[in-house]
């Protein structure tokens, strides 16, 4: 179980969580989710906007996620057709009267960035931000979603910096720092240069640079370079705490090429290309499925030379547990 024997911290830590993808909710449409341990309402609006809400129905209980259907900007209880705006606002009863004053659901602070809804998880509004990516010129994203992964936040980010893991899981080469970790505020960065025996017998040993792009636990970016191959990708990695145990892990890749291939139709090499590189990302993301499911968290670590920047890490992270930030202040 997640808790003191797993993580000696809150499963829900502070922060923007995807919570689909942008292609995945339509116009219209209503879905039943669960995120951050409570059972919520995705739906969006007529004119596209977002919107999460608590799945429970103020007025007398119904689950808006069941049933529920937008009409304009609102969600309509699938009970007594009361409407509920972005806000939690009920805009309308189904029988034409005044909505009651203390008829209000609570709802998320909701974003659309970089083909995905991110809901923010935490007291108060958002104290960050996460910033949109210009992907002009690179190719559509494909994507992949995991549900009902048995680890947290911290440790899907972790991995981030920690280097050792990257040739012993993954099979990484010749593992560098070109920039150290960087921290500011809620934003975490570092780069590295790796190689990888190729994939293709007959093709050049993998040369890569990334560069590594942290807002929170929730929310990584990774600008991938290969000289070797002439190819660019960025990539994304979207870990979503559930029901206190799970998360749903989504990933999304575009890429682009820099060699004479550039010449090509994109649509052309996505068609090509594509499915190939979104397989290979899904193998390198899955490879650490079964050591998050059984591993617990040991701090403080033995760390040893070689490991990477954990210790920084994990200081870093301490700001998103409210918990961890109150003791942070009395000591």
């Amino acid at each position: 179980m997640t808790g003191p024997n797993r993580f000696p911290f809150s499963p829900f830590p502070t922060g923007w969580y995807c919570v689909a993808f942008s292609s995945e909710l339509a116009v219209g449409e209503v879905r039943p989710v669960t995120v951050f341990g409570r059972e919520a309402v995705l739906f969006r609006s007529a004119s596209g906007r977002p919107a999460l809400l608590d799945a429970f129905c103020p007025h007398m209980g119904a689950h808006l996620g069941h049933g529920g259907t937008v009409e304009g900007e609102s969600v309509r209880c699938p009970m007594h057709a009361f409407r509920f705006d972005a806000a939690g606002e009920c805009v309308a009863t189904g029988y034409g009267t005044r909505p009651p004053p203390r008829c209000r659901g609570e709802a998320f602070p909701v974003v659309e960035r970089c083909g995905g809804v991110f809901a923010w998880c935490g007291p108060g509004a958002p104290s960050f931000d996460v910033p949109p990516h210009d992907l002009e010129a690179f190719s559509p994203l494909r994507t992949k979603t995991w549900t009902g992964l048995r680890s947290h936040p911290q440790e899907t980010t972790e991995n981030s910096v920690d280097l050792g893991h990257l040739s012993v899981v993954h099979g990484y080469e010749d593992v560098a720092v070109i920039d150290p970790l960087h921290t500011d505020g809620p934003y975490l960065t570092t780069r590295y240069r790796m190689s990888r025996r190729p994939l293709v017998r007959g093709t050049p040993t993998i040369d890569a640079r990334f560069h590594i792009h942290v807002w929170g636990l929730g929310y990584s970016f990774v600008e991938v370079d290969v000289p070797s191959h002439g190819m660019q990708t960025r990539q994304y990695v979207f870990a979503t705490p559930t029901d206190g145990d799970t998360i749903t892990l989504r990933i999304a890749m575009s890429f682009r090429f820099v060699s004479a291939l550039r010449r090509l139709p994109a649509r052309l090499l996505d068609r090509l290309v594509g499915p190939a590189m979104i397989r290979n990302y899904e193998n390198d993301v899955s490879q650490d499925f079964d050591i998050w499911a059984n591993k617990r968290y040991v701090h403080p670590p033995a760390l040893a030379e070689g490991d990477g920047p954990v210790g920084k890490y994990r200081r870093w992270a301490r700001q998103f547990y409210p918990e961890l930030a109150i003791a942070d202040a009395a000591e």
